[in-house]
């Protein structure tokens, strides 16, 4: 008896595993993680001497890389291959949402679907009123996404102060805007179409859609990312931003194979590809110039469109949606709905990733542009947490019908 009482006890290295694989599967931990990053990555760059050093190495060259055409610097690789496998992982919650999960139904689909296009939209439309005939128009998308890892972080922190159907709702609204955010990006932010290299990318859409049907084992998992690197070669020569591969590659993926990569990409993804993504493109030098930057038409048309376009849009579809009966509310709240709506209002990640095709050449217009972001985003986490905190108790709404 004494033995097997000391036999059960867990080991230093069996408690270490049983913390990192809480940690990891907690939805908390990215948001945080990212968070940190972009926290240190400002500090650094804003260390006299240490943020030359440190800006510098995300400008650096990759020796060679410039020769093979290739996205030759640290910043340009992460951006544009790296972030592939972002989108890629991205794309793949998508489809696994919209065949088998919260949006695989028409019924499911249209109260997010409709929350996220008005989500969309009414960020763009602030956008343009304020920057439309500046020269900061290019920048009209960058307040029009929202960051799934925050919003769900922020959701997770409220614990049971939010009913599981705002966190099923949410998500599915955040997978549904950065689909927008994809779309947006292939069509708006390429950089000039090569058709010569866009007829390669459909052949071998082709062939990777044949071979996924035909060989189930691993050899034919090794042979789709094979050709997929090549895809993602041909893309990125063609002019569409070559993430868009990565998308491409997921929705080719037959339904048996979605849990397998999805398992496999969650760390490499959420706890390498992204941390260096925000420490790569949150060094931004806090200076004069992108301080005053703040006051201009480019920085007032991201803030107000990510803090007050897109809860408006998201809390007017819904009404819009109930008060044509095409929706109930349910359990749910309308102060809750406008909580979702403020914390939506992250756009972190994507919008960063934005603002970076937005002003390619423009390194001052990017800061500002990221600033904002910034500064939009941490507004949307501590008044979408507040508001939600304050409004989890209370009486229910009354039925659509009454609406």
């Amino acid at each position: 008896m004494r033995y097997r009482l000391m036999s059960t006890k867990n080991t230093p290295l069996q408690l270490s595993e049983r913390l990192f694989q809480r940690i990891i599967n907690d939805s908390r931990s990215l948001g945080v993680l990212l968070l940190c990053c972009t926290i240190l990555s400002l500090i650094i760059t804003n260390i006299s001497g240490a943020g030359v050093l440190y800006s510098g190495f995300w400008k650096s060259e990759i020796p060679g890389f410039h020769l093979l055409h290739l996205p030759h610097t640290v910043t340009h690789f992460i951006n544009d291959a790296l972030m592939t496998l972002f989108f890629f992982h991205v794309a793949i919650d998508i489809k696994r949402e919209a065949t088998v999960g919260e949006l695989s139904t028409p019924k499911r689909m249209m109260l997010p679907a409709v929350s996220a296009l008005f989500g969309v939209v009414f960020p763009i439309l602030i956008f343009m009123l304020i920057a439309g005939r500046t020269t900061y128009s290019s920048g009209w998308a960058i307040p029009t996404a929202t960051d799934i890892a925050f919003t769900l972080g922020i959701v997770s922190l409220l614990g049971r102060a939010v009913p599981r159907s705002i966190k099923v709702f949410l998500t599915a609204l955040a997978i549904i805007d950065d689909l927008c955010a994809i779309v947006i990006i292939a069509l708006f932010y390429g950089s000039g179409l090569q058709i010569e290299w866009l007829l390669p990318v459909l052949l071998l859409a082709v062939i990777i859609f044949f071979v996924n049907r035909s060989l189930h084992n691993r050899s034919g998992s090794l042979i789709m990312m094979m050709l997929g690197v090549v895809m993602w070669y041909c893309m990125f020569q063609s002019g569409v931003h070559a993430s868009i591969a990565g998308v491409i590659l997921a929705f080719l993926l037959p339904a048996n194979k979605m849990a397998s990569f999805e398992t496999r990409l969650n760390i490499p993804v959420n706890f390498f590809v992204i941390p260096i993504f925000a420490l790569a493109n949150t060094s931004i030098v806090i200076s004069s110039a992108s301080l005053s930057g703040l006051g201009t038409p480019l920085s007032i048309g991201i803030i107000l469109g990510l803090f007050f376009g897109k809860p408006i849009g998201i809390s007017l579809a819904v009404y819009l949606m109930i008060k044509l009966r095409l929706a109930e509310l349910g359990k749910i709240r309308w102060s809750q709905f406008i909580g979702v709506g403020i914390l939506a209002g992250i756009g972190f990640t994507m919008s960063i990733f934005v603002s970076n095709l937005a002003f390619p050449q423009n390194e001052l217009y990017g800061d500002i542009a990221k600033l904002s972001v910034l500064i939009a985003s941490g507004m949307a986490m501590i008044v979408g947490f507040i508001w939600l905190k304050a409004f989890a108790k209370g009486s229910p709404s009354p039925p659509a019908t009454a609406l």
